[in-house]
């Protein structure tokens, strides 16, 4: 099962790398604007943060869903090759993809935590970024024509739906377990922690949808930011292999020092976007306002509430759904109208962030 596991985040991260880093400069080499670019790659995320509420309002996620659910993202995946030409083609296509993406994945970060447990979950997740890392590298060499991005997506799809199907296949009865489980997760009373898990995700709006065309922007080589892009990556990775020990403690704590830090990592971008050794700096700093960020966070939610696998759909739907769809949406604004100041917004983000996850932990403190 370990090895299935890695095989799928491999793929399914190795897609993702295909459609963040290079999508929206696809897109915007094919004549769109950053409104359009930010609106089309908002349509993902929204689709995300509904379904989780359709569970509560009766949808149950078997095998059967989960099956519809591989083929919707496989027959979005396949439809991006259709949708060049027009803005409401590709924007369905994104609408497919967010469907498929809002419940494969919770699904399959469920049966790691409880199969690998969270001190060995990184062991495993790490070959996620290790595929994106190496569609980055690969696919920078080419990019041009556009349809070497779609081709890449719909294979790295493909892999990802096979694997996937495996897994799930063998593992039906984790999530037959904690779906009969009656539902104790209450946004409205928790609301300074879901706030802060949310709000760093909005700060993420604009790394993840205009950092490569920011950057080439400001005269940096599509080359050399990738290469920005890839290191991020491979200390991701030294910290996924290393984080165990991280985790062993105070898990809040690590969430509050995270988003800290990711506050200060978007401002020495709006500082210095130019500025090779300090942007290669705050690019190191991904190891911890994504991927210790990332696993404190599922991990705490795995152990704060009963009902485990609503808990990282709606870990997966408010963050990086809602999240994500408002970083898109205000960041393609913003960067039309305001480019200077995008990194700034992300990096003011990031520390309201990490106030509110403080101010939950005195709330737990004095409650």
């Amino acid at each position: 099962m370990q090895i299935l596991l890695s095989f799928f985040y491999f793929f399914y991260f190795a897609l993702i790398g295909v459609y963040i880093i290079f999508l929206p400069k696809v897109l915007s080499l094919s004549g769109y604007s950053a409104s359009d670019i930010g609106i089309i790659f908002a349509a993902a995320p929204l689709v995300r943060f509904v379904v989780p509420f359709l569970f509560i309002k009766g949808l149950k996620l078997d095998a059967r869903s989960f099956n519809y659910a591989l083929l919707i993202m496989l027959l979005s995946a396949s439809a991006f090759y259709f949708s060049l030409d027009n803005f409401y083609k590709l924007l369905f296509s994104n609408i497919g993809i967010g469907v498929g993406i809002s419940l494969i994945l919770p699904y399959i970060e469920l049966i790691a935590l409880n199969f690998l447990g969270k001190e060995h979950y990184g062991k495993t997740r790490l070959f996620g970024s290790v595929g994106f890392i190496l569609v980055a590298l690969i696919l920078v060499k080419f990019l041009t024509p556009p349809s070497v991005a779609f081709t890449y997506l719909l294979i790295l799809a493909i892999s990802t739906v096979i694997v996937a199907f495996f897994i799930v296949a063998g593992h039906k009865e984790v999530l037959s377990q904690t779906s009969k489980l009656e539902n104790d997760i209450d946004i409205l009373r928790d609301w300074k922690l879901w706030l802060g898990l949310t709000l760093m995700q909005v700060g993420f709006g604009p790394f993840y949808n205009f950092f490569t065309i920011y950057e080439t922007d400001f005269g940096l080589s599509l080359d050399m930011t990738i290469y920005l892009w890839s290191f991020g990556v491979i200390v991701e990775v030294f910290m996924l292999f290393f984080q165990g020990k991280f985790l062993r403690g105070n898990l809040l704590l690590v969430l509050q020092l995270t988003t800290f830090v990711t506050a200060l990592r978007w401002f020495l971008v709006y500082l210095f976007p130019e500025n090779l050794p300090i942007l290669f700096f705050s690019q190191s700093l991904h190891a911890l306002s994504f991927a210790l960020f990332h696993s404190a966070a599922i991990s705490y939610l795995f152990h704060l509430y009963k009902h485990k696998s609503l808990a990282q759909q709606f870990f997966s739907g408010i963050t990086y759904g809602f999240g994500a769809f408002v970083g898109a949406l205000y960041s393609g604004y913003l960067y039309q109208y305001y480019p200077e100041l995008l990194f700034l917004s992300a990096s003011f983000i990031a520390l309201i962030a990490s106030f509110s996850l403080y101010s939950w932990g005195r709330t737990r403190l004095n409650g």
